[in-house]
C-alpha cells in the first residue's frame, strides 16, 4: 500500500520543484521531506526525482503518480466532509433559518429548485420569528436582518461561521391607488408626517426601528392609528382605506389591485440583509447550489 502522507509530499515537491520549497509549504524540515521521498521510493521501488544540481528534477513517473494522485486527494477530502456531517447528525439535512418576508418572495423558488435536484436532502426550513438565539448556531444558512437580535447571536457564535451581506433594500409607502400621493414617481419622507400610518410590525423589530430612525432624522414620529403584526394585514388595512403603511422592498412584492407603492425619498429608509453560514456546510452541495439559487434571485430582483 502506498502511503498516502508521503504520497502528499511529493505532490509538493513536485509542485515547488524543490526540497526546500516544499519543506517551508508543510512546516517540515528539508531533511525529513527528503526521508519521506526516499521510503516512497522504496516502496514503489521507482525514482521519483533527481538531483538536478542543488536542486531536484521530477521523472517521469514522478510526475504521473502525482497527477494521478489527484482524485485521492479530492475524494479524501469528500470523505472528511462526510465524516463531519456524520459527526454533527446532518447527513442529508439542509437546515435553512429565514425572515417572514423572505420566506414569502425568495425562498419557495429556492426551496422547489433544492427539493428537484436533491431529492434525498432534506430541508429543515424554520421562520426566524418563531425561533430562540440557539437555532441560529445550530442553522446550516441563515438569512436575516442586520442590526436584529439575530446579528447578535451571530456575532456571539461566529466561529465556524462565514457572514456576508446580500442586499440593501429600500422602504416604499404604500397607499390606496386613489389616493392623491398615488401617481407621484416618489414622496419625500416629511410628507407623511401628516397622515395616519398602519403598523406591520408589533414585534418593534429591527425593520420598525429603521424606519423610525428616519422619520426621527427628518422631524416626526409616526401616527399609527392601527396596529397590525404582518405585512400582508397591514396592507388589507390599506386597502380599506384606513391610511398608509411603510413596507420594505420585498414586502411590496404582489401588491392586491386597489393599492400601489411610492418610493421615499429624503431620506430612503433601508435595511440590510445578510447571509450567515455554517463553514462546513460549504462542502455540502446542496448548500452551495442554494447559495448560488439566492444570490441570483436576489440579483434578479434588484433588476
Amino acid at each position: 500500500m502506498v502511503d498516502i502522507h508521503r504520497l502528499r509530499i511529493l505532490r509538493s515537491v513536485i509542485g515547488e520543484r524543490s526540497i526546500g520549497g516544499a519543506a517551508g509549504a508543510l512546516g517540515y524540515t528539508p531533511s525529513a521531506v527528503s526521508q519521506h521521498i526516499a521510503a516512497l521510493q522504496r516502496e514503489t521501488g521507482l525514482t521519483l526525482v533527481e538531483r538536478d544540481g542543488r536542486g531536484i528534477t521530477p521523472t517521469e513517473a514522478g510526475v504521473l503518480l502525482a497527477r494521478e494522485s489527484d482524485g485521492i486527494f479530492d475524494q479524501l477530502a469528500r470523505v472528511n466532509g462526510l465524516i463531519a456531517e456524520l459527526r454533527d447528525g446532518r447527513l442529508g439535512q439542509l437546515r435553512v433559518n429565514y425572515f417572514a418576508s423572505a420566506g414569502a418572495t425568495w425562498i419557495p423558488p429556492i426551496v422547489a429548485t433544492i427539493s428537484r435536484e436533491f431529492p434525498d436532502v432534506r430541508l429543515d426550513l424554520r421562520l426566524i420569528e418563531l425561533l430562540g438565539d440557539d437555532a441560529a448556531r445550530s442553522a446550516d444558512i441563515e438569512i436575516y436582518v442586520a442590526g436584529s437580535d439575530r446579528e447578535q447571536a451571530a456575532s456571539a457564535g461566529s466561529a465556524g461561521h462565514l457572514t456576508r451581506p446580500l442586499v440593501v433594500e429600500p422602504y416604499l409607502a404604500v397607499m390606496p391607488a386613489d389616493s392623491t400621493w398615488a401617481q407621484r414617481e416618489s414622496l419625500p419622507l416629511r410628507e407623511l408626517a401628516e397622515v395616519p400610518w398602519v403598523d406591520n410590525d408589533v414585534a418593534r423589530g429591527p425593520c420598525r426601528q429603521a424606519l423610525l430612525d428616519a422619520c426621527t432624522a427628518v422631524g416626526f414620529a409616526p401616527d399609527f392609528s392601527v396596529e397590525t403584526q404582518d405585512y400582508p394585514t397591514a396592507i388589507r388595512f390599506v386597502a380599506a382605506g384606513v391610511g398608509l403603511t411603510v413596507l420594505p422592498r420585498l414586502g411590496t412584492v404582489d401588491l392586491p389591485a386597489g393599492v400601489v407603492a411610492v418610493p421615499i425619498v429624503d431620506p430612503t429608509p433601508t435595511r440590510a440583509i445578510r447571509v450567515r453560514i455554517r463553514e462546513d456546510a460549504l462542502n455540502n452541495p446542496a448548500a452551495q447550489r442554494f447559495l448560488g439559487l439566492l444570490d441570483q434571485t436576489v440579483t434578479d430582483a434588484q433588476r
